[in-house]
C-alpha cells in the first residue's frame, strides 16, 4: 500500500552557473509530496486500525524536517560564497546552506535523506520513505528514491 502527503512552502533560491534567468535570485512556490510504503495496521480497534499511518503524522513529520526549515528560507549553495556571506549580515535572515547547487533534483534529494530515516520502521512496522517529489512550478518536478542515493 502507498500513501502520499503533499505540504506547500515558499523559497528561494538561484543556481548561480545556471545560463538562464535561474542564475538570479528568485523564488517559487513549492510543493513537497511525500510518499511511503507498507502494511495497513491490521490491529482490530486501534485508531490507525486499516492505515498505513494518519497523514497528520505523515504531515507532522515532514514539516517538522523540512517545511518548518525551508519555508521563506533562501536555499543556498554552499559553493556560493558571496551570497552565503551577503545572507549571513542579515538579522534573523532564514538561510539553508546546501551542498550543492539548489536545484529541484538536489533539493528533492537532500529532502529524501532528511525524511528517510524518520519514517523508517515507525511503530515497529515495515514502513518506509518511496518517494519524494519535489515541484518547483505546477509542471516542474523532480523526484527521489532510495534507489537514486
Amino acid at each position: 500500500m502507498r500513501i502520499t502527503r503533499r505540504l506547500e512552502f515558499d523559497a528561494g533560491h538561484r543556481i548561480a552557473a545556471h545560463g538562464s534567468l535561474c542564475r538570479h535570485l528568485h523564488g517559487h512556490r513549492y510543493a513537497l509530496e511525500v510518499t511511503l510504503v507498507g502494511d495497513p495496521v491490521d490491529t482490530a480497534g486501534a485508531a490507525d486500525e486499516a492505515m498505513l499511518m494518519d497523514f497528520s503524522e505523515v504531515k507532522a513529520i515532514a514539516k517538522r524536517l523540512i517545511v518548518d526549515r525551508w519555508d521563506h528560507a533562501f536555499l543556498v549553495h554552499r559553493a556560493d560564497a558571496a551570497l552565503v556571506q551577503f545572507l549571513e549580515t542579515l538579522p534573523d535572515h532564514r538561510t539553508v546552506v546546501v551542498d550543492a547547487p539548489p536545484t529541484a533534483e538536489h533539493l528533492a534529494a537532500h529532502a529524501f535523506a532528511l525524511l528517510a530515516p524518520a519514517y523508517a520502521g515507525r511503530f515497529g512496522r515495515a514502513l518506509r520513505l518511496e518517494r519524494v517529489r519535489l515541484y518547483e512550478t505546477p509542471n516542474c518536478w523532480a523526484d527521489a528514491t532510495a534507489d537514486d542515493a
